[in-house]
């Protein structure tokens, strides 16, 4: 080989681009949002946690909000899926519901994991700028609410919850129950705590689905 081929090939090694991985990037985005929420995740934060730059980051995601936005629904789809299923696949509301408080107490204290959920943490401060985002997690927290009310609502119709029941003060209930989880966990809970929570709250079913 020729000195100068040897040189064009070192040349173009060089030049090539590092190769990016946009979901693994979106993975360590949402981890810097779910620990510092949306206003204390710097762009310097994100990006060092991507291992990109800020025109790489614009031009793959678009803003720090779209980001958030993508990193919020990857949460959901993670994070969030095993209370999702759990709410899901119960036998009965009451096994439903305790499934899905179970299940987030272990989510919450993941060791290798933030503590608590990002959907409830990451925008509970916030300024005018990104007031839209508050309002986004306020609907995913809202959407949360609508499912325990399904939830509800259909053990009334398969005979699991007394007739009469008001599905919206039970899910309500419940899902401030599964928030103040949330909370303790960011505080320092124990898993073993929040677990004792969960089963409390489930101990006061039959008093909270009273007609």
């Amino acid at each position: 080989m020729s000195l100068d081929t040897e040189m064009g090939c070192a040349m173009a090694g060089r030049g090539r681009p590092r190769t990016f991985d946009r979901a693994e990037a979106l993975g360590s985005a949402m981890r810097v949002f779910w620990e510092h929420g949306y206003e204390g995740a710097a762009m310097a934060d994100l990006t060092r946690a991507m291992g990109i730059n800020s025109p790489s980051l614009y031009a793959a995601f678009g803003s720090k909000e779209e980001l958030f936005r993508e990193a919020v629904a990857l949460y959901e789809q993670t994070e969030g899926a095993a209370a999702m299923t759990a709410l899901s696949t119960g036998a009965t509301a009451r096994e439903a519901i305790a499934g899905a408080l179970r299940a987030n107490a272990c989510a919450y204290t993941e060791p290798d994991n933030p503590r608590g959920c990002m959907i409830v943490l990451a925008a509970t401060t916030y300024t005018d700028r990104s007031a839209a985002l508050r309002d986004h997690l306020a609907d995913r927290r809202r959407g949360m609410e609508r499912l325990f009310q399904d939830r509800v609502e259909r053990g009334m119709a398969e005979g699991d919850v007394p007739p009469g029941t008001d599905a919206v003060r039970v899910a309500a209930f419940y899902n401030a129950v599964m928030q103040g989880m949330s909370v303790q966990a960011r505080d320092g809970a124990a898993r073993a705590t929040l677990l004792a929570v969960a089963d409390r709250a489930l101990a006061a079913w039959d008093v909270v689905a009273a007609g």
